[in-house]
């Protein structure tokens, strides 16, 4: 009798022991990765822009971490690959609108660590009707996934009456709606129905991306519209997009905080590549022109926030450099999740800043930039000198536009410096194999 007894308190305590497991590991933190289209560091107010205002933003920086020296690859399929696998260009950037399938996301990381995933808004990574799961995730909403970017009438597609993908399933809206608003809608859903256990979202928006065209905000929104004709719209627009897109961050934030998930969720906000020309914004007192494309700082600089409540601490600002393979290490880190042994991560996590420590501050930051195979500029730098693999050397502090290389036959002891710690990062990434 006495050995049952025994036997019963032993399964009791086991099964005590198993519940306090799993409670601790329904604790493990929540992530909201937010990537807006195509927006600069130069249109968030907290920033030092003034030509906008970003009041959502601007409070989840005052609650958290700001940083100001993000750099993205200047357009958007590169910068996507780097940021969802951790790698530089040179060593999986195939083509246009892929990320090749042989490659490991963090949505593989974090669902095959337990957690519940999802994606929704731009997908262009390859258009197959499984592609958002293959890498990862549970659930998505996307678009431009299997479907063109254009009707067959012309019509841009992604903002009125759009035209997304539900786990890979198309559906056609016809009744005023508007792709920001489902998107953003499809995640918050998301996060209300894993409320309980840990997930990942990510959220690459479709704002601010153009046509520039009107927002459901704007005087003039036309809920009828099939969408523009026109590949850049009206640049006038822009601001209403810039101020659309503030909302719809303030919106998954407040719906994190409703559920009382904001002390066990991290979230991170920054843009895939600078703003779009012909976009001229003002920002720290002077005129700054949008540089979608370029290499130039205004083509890869861009916002980067971070809130964690009650572990990040609010009004902080870092001043280390960060980039997009940053991101992968970091939010793994952040998790506790051991990214896998079997491939190269270029990025180093930006965590220890987050908490306030020194951490692992970067020296340089590297960029291999071919996004449709035609020209190739690869370099590396710092946040004064940038060094390309074709010998041009720049302060791109005194010289932001980049038009008068430094001579090399004549470099002061600062300037040798700096293009030897440059030159050195550059030829590290010399005999990497990139996949075929």
């Amino acid at each position: 009798m006495r050995k049952k007894v025994i036997g019963r308190m032993i399964i009791v305590i086991l099964l005590l022991v198993s519940n306090l497991d799993l409670g601790a590991q329904d604790k493990r933190p929540n992530i909201v990765l937010i990537l807006a289209d195509d927006l600069g560091v130069e249109t968030i107010t907290a920033n030092g822009g003034t030509s906008y205002q970003t009041p959502n933003i601007d409070r989840l920086a005052s609650q958290g971490m700001l940083f100001q020296n993000c750099h993205a690859q200047p357009l958007c399929t590169p910068s996507r690959v780097q940021i969802m696998t951790g790698q530089y260009n040179v060593r999986n950037y195939t083509e246009f609108g892929k990320l090749d399938r042989s490659q490991i996301s963090f949505g593989n990381i974090f669902k095959n660590a337990g957690y519940k995933t999802a994606i929704a808004g731009k997908w262009q990574l390859g258009g197959e009707n499984d592609s958002p799961q293959h890498f990862g995730f549970d659930e998505s909403c996307l678009w431009q996934q299997s479907q063109p970017r254009k009707d067959s009438e012309g019509h841009d597609t992604r903002f009125s009456n759009p035209t997304l993908e539900f786990n890979g399933k198309v559906k056609h809206f016809n009744n005023g709606e508007y792709g920001p608003d489902i998107t953003s809608n499809f995640i918050c859903d998301f996060i209300e129905e894993n409320k309980n256990e840990p997930f990942f979202a990510y959220y690459p928006m479709i704002l601010t991306h153009c046509p520039f065209v009107t927002t459901p905000d704007s005087n003039d929104w036309d809920s009828q519209s099939k969408g523009s004709l026109t590949y850049k719209g009206e640049p006038v627009y822009y601001a209403d997009m810039v101020s659309y897109m503030d909302k719809l961050v303030g919106k998954i934030v407040s719906k994190i905080d409703e559920l009382g998930l904001g002390e066990n969720t991290l979230i991170v906000f920054t843009g895939d590549n600078g703003t779009d020309q012909p976009i001229v914004s003002m920002f720290k007192g002077g005129e700054y022109p949008g540089g979608k494309g370029k290499t130039t700082d205004n083509g890869t600089h861009v916002p980067l926030v971070a809130r964690w409540t009650g572990t990040i601490d609010g009004n902080k600002e870092c001043l280390d450099m960060v980039d997009f393979s940053d991101f992968l290490p970091t939010i793994c880190d952040a998790a506790s999740i051991k990214a896998p042994s079997n491939i190269p991560i270029d990025g180093i996590s930006f965590m220890p800043q987050l908490l306030g420590k020194k951490g692992n501050p970067r020296e340089w930051i590297y960029s291999w930039y071919d996004p449709r195979g035609k020209k190739l500029k690869e370099f590396a730098r710092n946040t004064e000198y940038k060094l390309y693999k074709t010998g041009e050397f720049y302060n791109v502090t005194d010289d932001f536009f980049e038009k008068a290389p430094i001579p090399l036959d004549n470099l002061k002891e600062k300037d040798k410096k700096a293009y030897k710690s440059l030159s050195k990062a550059l030829n590290s990434y010399d005999n990497v194999q990139k996949i075929k």
